[in-house]
């Protein structure tokens, strides 16, 4: 045997046995990291352990309607108390019109369904509810045509006489239905200035504290400006309601005018031809 097969024998069997330990120690190690890992997870994370609950903080609006009543002065908050009567006002009467007028239409068709059949104006006007627009029609035709009496009547003739009763009575229910309607005119027309009055006054005073402090930046000026022009908003808020309240009453009430002028005519003429 010669020397080069007697020294690779041994070179050949190291190298195969350090080839070996590099294969199996990361399996090893693997393994053993495997093993662990479930204990570690056990300790780190004990049952029964309650995750606090995460709170929002609120913070307060400082430039909102509250703070507009607070650090305004007695003409802000006065400007802003009338605004809210003229509201309040604006919708109280619009309600109670939309009411009265319902209540004229159902008399309208009341009397159209009873008060012509029946036998004499008399007897149709009693078939009416007491509180009837046309009843009271009624009731004044047939006073004037049962008292057409005294030095000064005298001189009207019969057929004039009923006819200016009648027309009293339709004028009477006109200006019924017309009241509160200026109310409702004037604060859509005076809201808006109103309102443009606080504005004015709140930029004035905004201002104002600015040039005391002597500082313009964006919170200083902002929030002053900002509530002033809520007043403007507040007006128009205001004036918006009235006019389309003011336009659409008046229109219903027209169509509330024609049922009745057609009725005083014609009962007008029932009354001349002497059936009562």
């Amino acid at each position: 045997m010669s020397l080069m097969k007697i020294v690779r024998a041994p070179f050949l069997a190291a190298c195969i046995a350090l080839m070996g330990a590099v294969a199996i120690t990361p399996v090893d190690a693997l393994a053993q990291e495997a093993a662990s890992a479930p204990a570690a997870t056990t300790d780190t994370a004990p049952a029964g352990v309650v995750t606090p609950e995460v709170k929002k903080e609120t913070i307060d609006n400082p430039y909102g309607l509250e703070a507009l009543w607070t650090q305004g002065d007695f003409v802000a908050r006065g400007t802003l108390i009338i605004m809210i009567i003229m509201s309040m006002g604006s919708w109280y009467i619009i309600f109670t019109k939309i009411w009265e007028q319902s209540k004229l239409m159902k008399s309208a068709k009341a009397a159209a369904d009873t008060f012509w059949t029946a036998g004499s104006v008399k007897k149709g006007a009693e078939t009416l509810d007491e509180a009837s627009a046309f009843r009271y029609m009624a009731e004044q035709g047939l006073k004037a045509a049962d008292h057409h009496e005294g030095s000064l009547v005298e001189q009207i003739d019969r057929h004039t006489w009923i006819g200016m009763s009648v027309q009293r009575s339709v004028d009477n229910i006109n200006s019924r239905l017309q009241d509160g309607l200026a109310f409702l005119a004037t604060v859509g027309s005076t809201s808006p200035f109103v309102g443009l009055f606080g504005t004015v006054w709140g930029i004035y005073h905004a201002l104002t504290q600015i040039g005391i402090s002597g500082q313009a930046s964006i919170d200083k000026v902002a929030g002053p400006v900002g509530e002033a022009l809520i007043m403007t908003a507040f007006g128009l808020a205001v004036a918006v309601p009235a006019v389309m309240g003011y336009n659409w009453l008046i229109r219903r009430n027209k169509g509330a005018m024609e049922r009745v002028r057609a009725f005083s005519g014609d009962l007008h003429n029932v009354l001349l031809a002497g059936k009562r």
